[in-house]
């Protein structure tokens, strides 16, 4: 069965740390690179809920479901944003990856690719996950076409799901990616960072 504890994840690139208070502060720079707070269709905290949004991910992880990572530049140590395993469900072996953000001036380059890679060696080859899911907005399509970039398949749309920050309701866009997906999936992650480097 499944078991999801804190646990730190790195290479070169990108260093993946449990969240934690002591990242307050990192965090509210990275959202501030492009004030990422404003875009509706995120899960980016407000400058001054920054502190309530870590502390609601570690009441997550108490009860079971979310383990959050701060995400830092592994050469400077700089947060560069976040990430989280969530609505972890242990009998069937199935987690999701999701609540990723990262500051603007780290989209589009090697970073997603880096923690996603982490992230899901882990969840497949450590965790014994069976399925790694993801979950957007309908209307987030840059997150759309990075997690299809992932290797991820589209499993279809939850019409009328869950709440925006701003009181409107979401359709969500589910993928998926099954452990007898991930070699192939896993090559091609390195394959592109390697391009990319």
């Amino acid at each position: 069965m499944l078991r999801v504890e804190p646990v730190s994840l790195a290479d070169a690139r990108v260093r993946l740390e449990p969240l934690g208070l002591q990242h307050v502060d990192g965090l509210k720079r990275a959202a501030a690179d492009g004030e990422l707070w404003k875009i509706r269709v995120t899960s980016v905290p407000d400058p001054d809920d920054t502190r309530g949004y870590v502390e609601r991910a570690l009441q997550a992880f108490a009860e079971g479901h979310r383990l959050a990572f701060a995400i830092l530049d592994a050469t400077t140590g700089e947060v560069i944003g976040s990430s989280s395993y969530h609505d972890i469900l242990p009998p069937v072996e199935r987690l999701e990856i999701g609540y990723t953000w990262y500051g603007k001036t780290r989209q589009r380059t090697h970073v997603n690719a880096a923690a996603k890679l982490l992230l899901m060696t882990h969840a497949f080859e450590t965790l014994g996950a069976q399925v790694v899911g993801w979950r957007t907005d309908n209307f987030n399509f840059a997150s759309q076409r990075a997690i299809e970039r992932l290797g991820a398949r589209k499993d279809g749309v939850i019409r009328h799901h869950a709440l925006r920050r701003d009181g409107t309701v979401r359709d969500t866009v589910m993928y998926s990616m099954t452990v007898g997906e991930w070699p192939e999936a896993k090559a091609q992650l390195h394959w592109r960072l390697n391009a990319a480097a």
